[in-house]
């Protein structure tokens, strides 16, 4: 087993990496948040299985970041790579808390989890390549609007330039009409 990783920054979500993934692995992503996993859940205290996917060989599915899961799932399955192995160990106010989940969590239950990230994929709707497309799309609009406003922000320039290029013609003409208006009055 690895060096156990405290994922929050307090104790309340240690991580110990089981099995390593291969260094090629994919992780959960913006592009790829919905995830596969195989666990089984034990109570620290006792060590009492109350929940796994291993006894039906089910696969169990959620969306990373998105609440969906206890508050240490999120936290500690977006650090895995697929193909890895992690032991979660939880405290409760990452877990289920001072309510617990009844009847097989008791309240204030901190929770020992091993959970294998089986797969990474894009949300239900979405493939790959309608992810990279459309962020593709997106990137495009953002550079066409980046250059429509330096368009219009050198229109606005010619055209304060053209203003001052006007002004300075008529102030010429003004000057040049004073110059040539000297001594022409009538004589008293």
């Amino acid at each position: 087993m690895g060096d156990a990783i405290d994922l929050s920054g307090d104790g309340g979500v240690i991580k110990t990496i089981v099995r390593k993934s291969k260094s090629d692995a994919v992780a959960p992503t913006e592009d790829f948040p919905v995830v596969d996993v195989h666990y089984e859940g034990t109570l620290a205290d006792t060590g009492e299985v109350f929940d796994t996917t291993h006894e039906d060989n089910t696969i169990f599915s959620f969306e990373v970041g998105k609440g969906s899961v206890i508050k240490a799932w999120d936290i500690a399955v977006k650090t895995m790579k697929v193909g890895e192995i992690a032991k979660i160990t939880c405290k409760p106010e990452y877990a289920y808390g001072s309510a617990g989940s009844p009847p097989d969590i008791p309240p204030d239950s901190t929770l020992v989890f091993e959970v294998e990230l089986v797969a990474c994929r894009p949300r239900k709707g979405s493939t790959t390549g309608s992810v990279s497309e459309e962020r593709a799309r997106l990137d495009e609009l953002k550079k066409q609007r980046e250059i429509a406003a330096a368009a219009k922000e050198e229109d606005k320039k010619k055209r304060e330039e053209q203003k001052a290029a006007a002004a300075a013609r008529v102030q010429a003409k003004l000057d040049a009409k004073k110059g040539h208006g000297k001594g022409k009055g009538k004589a008293k």
